[in-house]
């Protein structure tokens, strides 16, 4: 398993939290975001995905990744 921390505008709250961490499990990821950072950290198996793909999973939800 590889890890990723990306920078996300937009995050606000906990259903920030739950949009973002929602979908990247339901594309087969484990995030973590931290809104005091801006931050979402992915676990992924970079065998079944790649960092765009989870970037494009982030902005899928509506989010700017910086």
């Amino acid at each position: 398993m590889k890890q990723v921390t990306i920078n996300v505008e937009g995050m606000s709250c906990n259903h920030c939290v739950s949009s973002i961490e929602g979908a990247l499990k339901n594309a087969g990821m484990s995030g973590k975001v931290d809104l005091d950072s801006k931050t979402v950290t992915v676990e992924y198996d970079e065998a079944k995905t790649t960092v765009e793909q989870i970037k494009e999973t982030i902005e899928e939800q509506g989010y700017d990744i910086v």
